[in-house]
């Protein structure tokens, strides 16, 4: 019998005796035990022999509940992502398994109790999204959605930064496309930087050895992408004071928020550096918002193109309100951005029938979609799968479905819904999420909405 079980049976055998109504020393007589001998049972100094389980089971009956492997072993697993999920990771393994074993009602109380939780949250969240507030959402939602939300708050437009990116983009004298050299110069004049374009930056698109001056940049970055990583760490450089005061405007005080917030908000200025907005805006209504000309013209990838359109909200030259969207295969959600009130739901999951889903089916290609939500609005969809990372048989890669969408009534102004029938009769009904949407006789829903807001007050 190996350690890890043994020590699992002295509380069980404790609560075997209790159900029967047994005091140690009436359970010690039955064994024909000293009490002291069977109290250090109980507290797992001394072994649960063979003759004393033939003893336990002539005097009580049926022992299996001593022996149960499957349900202490079946809740380890569940403890650690539920503690991880509470902010706990450090709890060894070791631990856990004589949680679940020695006390296994607690276990599953405690499991209970994370899964009331996550519950609340998810009426709670469905809550906010019918009242329209946004009062709760710091204390429901983890660090990164909270910094989408900042971004959310402020129409995904920064102007201080797109006019500080636009001023550095004409004084250096850049042209579209072509702005990595002179960033890679700038970083070396101005801050003795040095842009080392090899595998040091690891899975990350970036990696800055500060003490060392050096700036790794992975080799599978187009010019353009490079230049997107090199804009980014120099705002960092040269204008940190603005990006804390952006950060400290956004009320965010804890080491987390203010990390992404600075990753947010670098990435921003990288974007608008690379694609400087009145000349990309320009270039963009030219083309008719053509993804694909838009991202050979500045050198960018898709992605990155589509993320820049969610930004264009500059008073008295904004370009069409775009909401934005990125997914893995398993429906995680890793950028969400809006330039208008569209809500993408954080309860349930996102909508199977929405066309960004289906892009992973078809790689390569712009799939569109006219869309109906149930509170009656209509958008015009457009997604794409998109892949990054390292180049080569057998490498890396993630791949992730990008999407943009628009209310349907900007649709015409548009490349991609030439020759399209736009018409109310062809929208496809979609929702915002399982959870919080009102489709009550869609085929793929995968769970009972929550109860509407005067239900849960009344």
């Amino acid at each position: 019998m190996s350690p890890s079980r043994r020590q699992q049976f002295g509380l069980r055998l404790q609560r075997l005796r209790l159900r029967h109504g047994l005091t140690q020393a009436q359970l010690a007589q039955a064994l024909e035990l000293s009490p002291s001998y069977l109290n250090q049972i109980e507290r797992n100094k001394r072994p649960l022999t063979p003759a004393v389980q033939q003893r336990l089971r002539a005097a009580l009956g049926d022992t299996a509940a001593l022996f149960d492997e499957d349900d202490p072993a079946a809740l380890v697993d569940p403890l650690h992502d539920t503690l991880r999920a509470l902010g706990q990771p450090g709890i060894s393994p070791t631990e856990l398994r004589a949680l679940a074993g020695n006390l296994p009602q607690v276990a599953h109380a405690l499991l209970d109790l994370h899964r009331a939780h996550r519950s609340l949250r998810e009426r709670a969240a469905a809550l906010e999204l019918q009242v329209g507030s946004d009062a709760a959402a710091p204390a429901l939602l983890p660090a990164g959605d909270q910094v989408r939300d900042y971004f959310n708050r402020l129409r995904n437009h920064i102007p201080e930064l797109d006019a500080l990116a636009e001023g550095l983009f004409n004084e250096l004298g850049l042209a579209p496309g072509h702005t990595a050299p002179r960033l890679r110069q700038r970083l070396a004049d101005r801050h003795g930087v040095l842009v080392q374009v090899d595998g040091a930056a690891g899975h990350g698109k970036r990696a800055f050895d500060a003490p060392a001056r050096v700036l790794h940049l992975p080799d599978y970055l187009r010019p353009g992408q490079q230049a997107f990583q090199m804009a980014a760490q120099l705002v960092l450089l040269e204008h940190a004071d603005l990006i804390a005061a952006l950060t400290a405007r956004a009320g965010f005080d804890d080491p987390e928020r203010i990390a992404l917030a600075r990753i947010g908000l670098s990435n921003y200025f990288a974007g608008a550096l690379v694609m400087p907005y009145g000349e990309f805006l320009r270039s963009a209504e030219d083309s008719r918002y053509d993804i694909a000309w838009l991202a050979h013209r500045f050198g960018v990838g898709f992605e990155a193109v589509c993320h820049r359109l969610s930004t264009l909200q500059r008073e008295g030259a904004p370009g069409l309100p775009f909401f934005f969207m990125r997914v893995d295969r398993a429906g995680n959600v890793s950028k969400r951005h809006s330039s208008t009130d569209f809500h993408f739901s954080q309860v349930g999951g996102s909508c199977p029938l929405w066309i960004v889903y289906e892009a992973f089916n078809q790689p390569g290609r712009v799939l569109t979609q006219v869309a109906r939500m149930p509170d009656g609005r209509r958008h015009f969809w457009l997604a794409r799968q998109v892949s990054s990372g390292p180049v080569g048989h057998g490498q890396p890669r993630k791949t992730f479905a990008v999407t943009l969408g628009c209310e349907l009534r900007h649709a015409d102004r548009l490349v991609y819904a030439r020759g399209l029938d736009l018409s109310p009769d062809t929208a496809v009904p979609i929702g915002p999420g399982c959870r919080t949407c009102e489709w009550s006789d869609c085929l793929q829903r995968a769970f009972p909405a929550l109860p509407q807001l005067a239900a849960v007050v009344r």
